[in-house]
């Protein structure tokens, strides 16, 4: 059995096995918000994972987080080119996810939100707690635009009446309202979102590793064709949203208001 108690303070990203299945724990910092340090982990991590001779993975944050996506604080100091930078590592480590071999699952045990909800997208199969957890694509609502990785990966696995909603709107979906519209594939008692998604895994790697893998990426291999033509403009149009006077007045309030300690209970 996996030994979380050992971890819990622990601000980094593992891997940790359970038989011959992998399981990728991300416990980065504060709701796991994206950051440089982050993603250069990632894509580290999906190394460790395809030479570590596992079946499947499932992906699985901390607490009530998975992800609440960028680490808006810490990037708004940013000038261009360094934040053009950082949106090319972001868009490499989704990538990674997105290509990995293996079938991975996400376990999505809090809150997805924005680059954390893209990262879950980039996964085969997305399960998620029931209760309070919201999931979706607000990146409209803070005036952003949602990168490549996110788009193409949202085509390839959501009904196209499902788009508008999720990526044009940005709300946020309660676990049932995100079933509904194909975001997740299951809902599940948050107690057993792990377990339940080791189950999943296993299913998925019933085939062999060389059948499992050269399925997967042939599905794939469309999407990331499309991933990677569309890179560098879509990068560059993003990264002019994000620098346009009224998104990064958005960006300041949401920034703002994350920075705010939360009221004791």
């Amino acid at each position: 059995m996996v030994r979380w108690q050992e971890l819990e303070k622990e601000h980094t990203l593992n891997i940790l096995r359970e038989e011959e299945f992998a399981i990728v724990r991300l416990h980065a910092g504060k709701a796991n918000a994206i950051d440089r340090l982050f993603l250069e982990k990632l894509v580290g991590l999906m190394d460790e994972l395809e030479a570590s001779g596992a079946r499947a993975a499932v992906l699985i944050g901390y607490d009530t987080y998975f992800s609440a996506g960028l680490a808006l604080p810490s990037l708004l100091p940013l000038g261009r080119t360094e934040l053009r930078s950082l949106m090319d590592l972001f868009e490499t480590a989704m990538r990674r996810v997105f290509a990995c071999p293996l079938p991975v699952v996400a376990a999505i045990n809090g809150h997805a939100i924005a680059g954390g909800c893209v990262l879950a997208l980039q996964c085969d199969v997305r399960l998620i707690a029931d209760g309070t957890t919201k999931i979706g694509l607000n990146e409209s609502r803070l005036g952003l635009g949602v990168p490549p990785s996110g788009v193409e990966a949202l085509r390839l696995q959501l009904p196209a009446s499902s788009l508008v909603p999720i990526a044009v709107d940005g709300s946020l979906f309660a676990p049932m309202e995100a079933k509904q519209l194909g975001l997740v594939d299951d809902v599940v008692p948050s107690a057993e979102v792990l377990a339940r998604g080791l189950e999943r895994a296993r299913s998925l790697a019933r085939g062999t590793a060389e059948a499992v893998s050269q399925v997967k990426l042939a599905l794939r291999e469309p999407t990331l064709r499309l991933m990677e033509e569309h890179r560098e403009v879509e990068l560059d149009r993003w990264v002019d949203i994000w620098f346009s006077q009224a998104t990064q007045e958005r960006l300041a309030e949401a920034a703002s208001r994350l920075s705010q300690p939360r009221p004791k209970p």
